[in-house]
């Protein structure tokens, strides 16, 4: 499972919105948030950008405040910190991120689970920890795993009330940014905007159409070619996530650790599978889909996508280079 500050396998915009001079210009809005930047293209009046841009501000420092690890008076930071044995109140937004993590924690027998933190942190790639050039000790791991596991987190999601077992360090960087997605369109939606596209840390949704009337079409990156078109994906109204354990991690002794972590061994994954493109309903189902693939790998990944009827892209490497496989549920995504 990934606890990461930038985020794998960002998806690429395959090509500017196309039109005429009778068709509107998209309205373009960007900054920064969660530790990446976001973007929104939607049709709408330049008129409504000030409070558009504000207004996606707002929501998104509400959110830092929530759940982001990196901020240490957010709700999650406070948890995590917490005593043994104290319960706490989670606000909203946090509340159903947990809530999500923990089900995807239980259907996938822990290869996903959001109490991770604690092995991000030892293995060098959490907020607080200094980079490593070498692994840690087996016992240091095994002590760590000892702090891990999501059965360990009592959760009650009504009312909204978690406990602190002790040591339990959540971890919600694998589906807070495709949350963050949703939040963003939900206020578009809310301004009455019906075409947009929005995205985050390379977490993606769709809604409507571009100008020219054509669904907003997404290229699926290649580590090998960014610029790469050989999955291209046309999306109107779903969301797309991606997970990949390619771009972070270091090297020792000749062998590769990525960032992307495995909570059943508390080692990173170490298999053929370099990245996962999932397509759903929600950025937060599609953002935590990609990730639990990843970790179950080529085989156990793409059989449980094909058992949930998951529309998924998987990146392997193929010698030099890499293949792709894709489920039969992708199909009605793909972009001729």
């Amino acid at each position: 499972m990934e606890a990461r500050p930038a985020r794998a396998g960002l998806c690429a915009l395959l090509s500017a919105l196309a039109g005429c001079a009778s068709q509107p210009a998209p309205l373009e809005l960007g900054g920064a948030a969660l530790g990446t930047t976001w973007s929104v293209k939607a049709i709408a009046p330049e008129a409504q950008r000030a409070a558009l841009t504000e207004g996606i501000d707002d929501r998104l420092d509400a959110l830092v405040a929530e759940m982001s690890a990196w901020e240490p008076e957010s709700a999650l930071s406070r948890f995590n910190r917490a005593p043994e044995g104290s319960a706490h109140v989670l606000p909203a937004g946090l509340c159903a991120v947990l809530d999500h993590a923990l089900a995807l924690a239980r259907d996938t027998g822990g290869a996903y689970d959001p109490t991770v933190g604690a092995l991000a942190e030892l293995w060098g790639f959490g907020p607080g920890a200094a980079p490593r050039q070498a692994p840690p000790a087996r016992t240091q791991i095994d002590a760590v795993l000892s702090q891990v596991g999501w059965r360990r987190l009592a959760f009650e999601p009504e009312p909204c009330r978690a406990h602190q077992p002790g040591g339990v360090h959540i971890d919600v960087s694998s589906l807070g940014p495709g949350y963050a997605v949703d939040r963003i369109a939900a206020q578009l939606d809310a301004a009455g905007i019906s075409d947009y596209l929005v995205e985050l840390g390379g977490e993606m949704r769709a809604r409507g159409q571009r100008p020219d009337g054509q669904p907003w079409r997404i290229a699926v990156e290649r580590p090998d070619d960014p610029a790469a078109r050989d999955v291209v994906l046309a999306l109107r109204d779903a969301a797309l996530g991606t997970s990949g354990d390619y771009r972070s991690g270091f090297v020792h002794e000749g062998r590769r650790y990525s960032h992307t972590l495995d909570p059943r061994t508390g080692e990173p994954i170490r298999h053929e599978l370099a990245a996962v493109t999932v397509v759903a309903d929600s950025a937060m189902a599609a953002d935590a889909r990609a990730a639990a693939l990843l970790v179950l790998g080529p085989e156990a990944g793409y059989a449980y996508a094909r058992t949930h009827g998951i529309a998924a892209v998987f990146t392997l490497r193929a010698g030099e280079g890499y293949a792709r496989r894709t489920t039969r549920a992708l199909e009605r995504y793909l972009q001729p």
